[in-house]
């Protein structure tokens, strides 16, 4: 099987060493780039400890190069530091880099169907969920999703597990809606060993409402902070798109919150979805308060909104 990435920068590279660490069942992986030199780079320094992955041919190419891929990451476009999105107070957040992103799936997405019309795309350039619809629009189909929440998802239990003193692997909790400043923490249904997760928490004399809010922030602007430190989010994204990429390519029916086209909202947001090898089979509406249900339906407006005021 072949999978294309466009974008060798920070995400698109991350995303091809970490599927490669992984060894999924593709044979192929075609990286692009509009700088060439840049993928063919990228690609020469990671061939060389990919000996040590399973077999995996890793080459730069061009769209030509795509053809018959069963799957193409798209990473390309601005990214929050050079996009001007790194302020905590800006409630845009991400979608400050709708724009200009919007532009350059305009330009990518056809170049994609003309060689590879029947690839699952799966959108990871910020914003994701508005780039999906566009991607969706130009593509003519529905096999496209967005990265969506899966990362946020991970954050959350992590920050979770860590109050708790537990392995993340046992906490079972949903962030939904949109990968932004809108996303919807599921703390309803949030669980430890069967527990609800509020009540496993030792908060040493902090509220509830403290506690939240805490945990809450540390998962919304957690992009920010390895900006601060970094300059690029990348690895948990990188990460967190191989194990996606995988799940399709194993046709495995994995539950992920990912982001795809939901016509009950009319626009794209994350829920629980089972994946395959055609990307989204079926949505999984999960059990919430009517707060958080109220929360879900104002995050999807918002994304509907931006997308309404990129077509005037």
């Amino acid at each position: 099987m072949k999978v294309g990435i466009v974008g060798a920068g920070a995400v698109g590279a991350a995303s091809l060493l970490a599927l490669v660490m992984r060894g999924p069942p593709a044979c192929q992986i075609v990286v692009i780039d509009k700088n060439h030199q840049r993928a063919k780079g990228v690609v020469a320094d990671l061939q060389y400890g990919a000996t040590l992955s399973p077999a995996v041919e890793v080459h730069a190419g061009d769209y030509r190069d795509l053809a018959d891929a069963v799957l193409v990451i798209i990473t390309a476009g601005v990214n929050e530091r050079a996009g001007g999105a790194t302020n905590r107070a800006d409630p845009a957040g991400r979608l400050r880099l709708l724009d200009t992103n919007a532009n350059v799936y305009r330009d990518i997405v056809p170049r994609i169907m003309d060689v590879a019309p029947h690839a699952v795309l799966l959108v990871v350039t910020d914003p994701p969920d508005p780039l999906a619809d566009i991607a969706r629009q130009l593509a003519g189909h529905g096999r496209v999703l967005s990265s969506g929440t899966f990362l946020d998802t991970l954050r959350f239990r992590f920050h979770l597990a860590r109050r708790l003193n537990v392995s993340p692997a046992f906490v079972d909790a949903q962030v939904v809606g949109e990968h932004g400043t809108s996303q919807v923490f599921l703390w309803s249904s949030a669980r430890v060993a069967g527990m609800p997760a509020i009540a496993a928490l030792d908060r040493h004399g902090e509220s509830v409402e403290e506690f939240r809010r805490h945990v809450e922030d540390e998962v919304r602007y957690a992009n920010i902070t390895i900006i601060e430190g970094t300059g690029a989010s990348q690895l948990g994204i990188g990460m967190a798109t191989a194990r996606i990429v995988e799940a399709i390519l194993r046709d495995e029916q994995a539950i992920m919150p990912v982001g795809t086209f939901n016509p009950r909202y009319g626009t794209t947001l994350s829920l629980p979805s089972v994946l395959g090898r055609t990307g989204v089979s079926r949505v999984l509406e999960p059990e919430m308060s009517e707060a958080e249900a109220q929360s879900l339906q104002r995050s999807a407006d918002r994304l509907r909104d931006v997308l309404q005021a990129l077509k005037v």
